[in-house]
């Protein structure tokens, strides 16, 4: 008889030892999935009800927001449920779904990011061809082309799967850099004051989110082996996959005056009715 075993669940990282760390987390995590998806549905909704907010911007905003929503709703759950029941275990099917689904939204998230990026670059550097080059087909195009990246492939080694996800990552990291150097080329031409500042601001949120997710994603898999140990990396995968998303609604919502005056007639408006 051949001697085989199967795994039937996996123990995850702790997020702390003590009963009283373990409830405060609870309530860390709960506190930032509510405003997680109190702010990303907010944005959702008045992007949605606004017709003046249907340009392909709110578009792939609307989109990076669904993502962001996604991503917290794979993660943040199951390690509430751990440490209210302080358990580790996961299932193995479990664990595979979440493993996929977290990939999934985190690559979804960096190609919309990507995206974001080109609307900027053509809004700035090239706005008399803007209505051609985004419009509603070629916006409704990019924004699910990276589901036909997430969903191909699968029959391929882990190693090439691997290979082809960082090929992806570097692709998308050369374009964003090229892309804000022609939008810095082209702004710092701008004569008046004015304008310049107008056009940095309609890119100062982009230029923060990218950074923060890039930022910690890149530390949390590319820092060298003697800097790894279990704190840090389960601290920086809540930093990327938890905290990121959260703030992305109220980084994007503070130096956007017309979404915020839609969030605002929104809430007053529900506010109104009830």
């Amino acid at each position: 008889m051949s001697n085989s075993s199967s795994i039937s669940h996996f123990l995850l990282l702790a997020l702390a030892d003590t009963r009283q760390l373990q409830l405060l987390h609870f309530c860390l995590l709960l506190g930032i999935s509510l405003a997680a998806l109190l702010g990303n549905g907010l944005i959702i909704s008045a992007i949605a009800c606004h017709h003046h907010l249907h340009t392909p911007m709110f578009f792939f905003l609307l989109n990076l927001a669904l993502t962001d929503l996604g991503s917290i709703c794979t993660t943040v759950p199951k390690a509430m449920h751990n440490s209210l029941w302080d358990t580790r275990n996961i299932s193995y099917t479990g664990c595979a779904a979440q493993l996929f689904f977290f990939f999934f939204f985190m690559g979804a998230e960096l190609a919309l990011l990507t995206i974001m990026c080109y609307d900027r670059y053509v809004s700035i550097c090239k706005p008399l061809h803007y209505g051609t080059l985004l419009g509603s087909r070629a916006c409704a195009h990019m924004a699910a082309a990276f589901l036909k990246l997430s969903c191909s492939h699968s029959n391929l080694g882990e190693v090439w799967l691997l290979a082809l996800g960082a090929c992806l990552v570097f692709v998308c990291f050369v374009f964003i850099v090229f892309s804000y150097v022609q939008i810095l080329r082209v702004v710092l031409r701008i004569p008046s004051e004015q304008g310049r500042q107008k056009a940095f601001s309609t890119c100062f949120p982009h230029l923060v989110v990218i950074s923060l997710f890039l930022s910690t994603g890149t530390f949390a898999y590319l820092k060298p082996p003697s800097m790894s140990s279990p704190s840090l990396d389960l601290a920086l995968s809540v930093l990327y996959s938890v905290v990121t998303p959260a703030l992305n609604p109220l980084i994007y919502s503070l130096r956007n005056q017309v979404l915020k005056a839609a969030v605002w007639r929104l809430m007053t408006g529900c506010f109104q009715g009830h």
